[in-house]
């Protein structure tokens, strides 16, 4: 089952990366690929990335290259791994 924290720290992440906050969407993107708080889920991990990449957050940048790399969450593409 899911952690009773965990799912109540991931309603807070949620909260404030939906109102944009990168840091928080990142966070919630690593909570959905490591099924922490929430039922794993790579595809929506990408998504979190992504939207937090697109702000110029490095880290989601780099997340977001491992995922294309591995094809985890999203089709595997060597090209955009490496943008």
């Amino acid at each position: 089952g899911v952690n009773e924290a965990h799912a109540e720290a991931a309603r807070w992440y949620h909260l404030a990366a939906n109102q944009g906050e990168c840091s928080a969407q990142v966070n919630l993107g690593l909570f959905y690929a490591n099924g922490v708080g929430v039922d794993q889920d790579h595809a929506e991990a990408v998504r979190w990335y992504r939207l937090a990449a697109d702000q110029g957050h490095t880290n989601a940048q780099c997340n977001l290259g491992v995922c294309y790399e591995g094809g985890t969450g999203v089709e595997q593409d060597h090209a955009e791994a490496v943008r």
